[in-house]
């Protein structure tokens, strides 16, 4: 079974930064691990989950929310099968539980929505105090 554990999710004041790391189980990858895009979303409470970020394994190109655009940065480390979402000047509407998800669509699918996302982590909670 493919698992996605994410971790980093904390209580910071506005103007802070954090980093969340998602870890990639791949026992059950296809051999072309580098098939998948990974991508970020997030859910603040009474809203509906929405799109944060998504690369390729390869990290040639990273799409971003317009939201985050300048602030987070999405990185990777192919031999710890790990990806990072690293947010700077972080705001009390930055709130929400975020996920690590992968998938098979193209990481420029994801961004624009037609994309189909194979696998979900359970979360991390990020709280910005104002």
């Amino acid at each position: 079974q493919v698992q996605l554990v994410e971790s980093g999710g904390a209580l910071v004041q506005a103007g802070d930064s954090l980093r969340l790391s998602c870890v990639a189980s791949i026992d059950t990858f296809p051999s072309t691990f580098a098939s998948y895009a990974m991508a970020w979303f997030r859910q603040a409470p009474g809203k509906d989950r929405e799109f944060v970020a998504a690369t390729s394994w390869s990290g040639v190109t990273t799409y971003y929310a317009d939201s985050v655009k300048g602030r987070f940065t999405f990185s990777g480390d192919n031999g710890k099968n790990t990806v990072y979402l690293q947010m700077d000047s972080l705001k009390p509407e930055d709130t929400a539980v975020y996920y690590c998800a992968a998938s098979l669509s193209h990481a420029y699918e994801i961004f624009h929505g037609t994309g189909t996302i194979k696998y979900w982590g359970k979360g991390t909670l990020v709280t910005v105090s104002s």
